[in-house]
């Protein structure tokens, strides 16, 4: 379970913005939560303090009661190869790195041997309606195979918790529509936590529960 508590978050460029202004959140195991709002309103850097990929000003993010905001850098990466799986709007895939090959990777922080690796790889291909595939490079692939790719690669670790970050908004509708089913299908089966950032209403509406944010404030 994740517990956030007057978790604040302000970035100073030309200009101070308040990403976030005091969040506290409770998001139960096994939850499909979908954080939605407008461009810049703080929803992505929430997701990022749920992953641990950056640090709050103030208060506390909690996962199962340990505050990972103050964890050491080891200790979170850690934290993230094994626990979480995440899913981002621009794939984040090596152009240089074949399917398998990028899923792999997400297996490479846990040191899984190369035999095993590579066959969980192939089956979390295969799973995400990839098979025959593994052996192409990003760019022979479509929008929608690429994020079937990131996901496989979020996937094949088995994580408690997958993080998606606009993980439709590079797609049109149809791959939209496909890749949703996909998450869903898997969060359904394997009860894992996911949070879903969204500004798509027919996105949001899937998740059991939707929560709005404006100006790094939830509502």
């Amino acid at each position: 379970m994740y517990q956030l508590t007057d978790v604040t978050k302000t970035y100073r460029t030309s200009r101070t913005v308040t990403a976030l202004g005091g969040v506290t959140l409770t998001v139960p195991d096994g939850q499909f939560l979908a954080i939605r709002g407008n461009t810049g309103g703080g929803k992505s850097t929430l997701l990022q303090m749920l992953g641990g990929l950056d640090r709050p000003d103030s208060g506390t993010v909690e996962f199962d009661g340990v505050d990972i905001t103050h964890m050491s850098e080891s200790a979170l990466t850690g934290f993230r190869a094994k626990d979480l799986g995440i899913v981002f709007q621009g794939f984040n895939l090596v152009n240089t790195l074949t399917a398998c090959e990028n899923v792999e990777a997400g297996l490479v922080p846990l040191h899984v041997k190369g035999a095993e690796r590579r066959g969980r790889a192939m089956e979390a291909l295969a799973e995400v309606g990839l098979g025959g595939r593994e052996d192409h490079l990003p760019g022979e692939l479509s929008g929608g195979q690429q994020q079937r790719v990131a996901i496989a690669r979020a996937l094949v670790k088995q994580p408690r918790v997958i993080l998606a970050d606009e993980p439709t908004g590079n797609l049109d509708e149809q791959m939209r529509d496909e890749v949703m089913d996909l998450l869903e299908e898997h969060w359904k089966r394997l009860g894992f936590t996911m949070v879903v950032v969204t500004h798509d209403s027919s996105v949001a509406k899937r998740a059991q529960r939707r929560i709005t944010m404006t100006s790094g404030h939830l509502s």
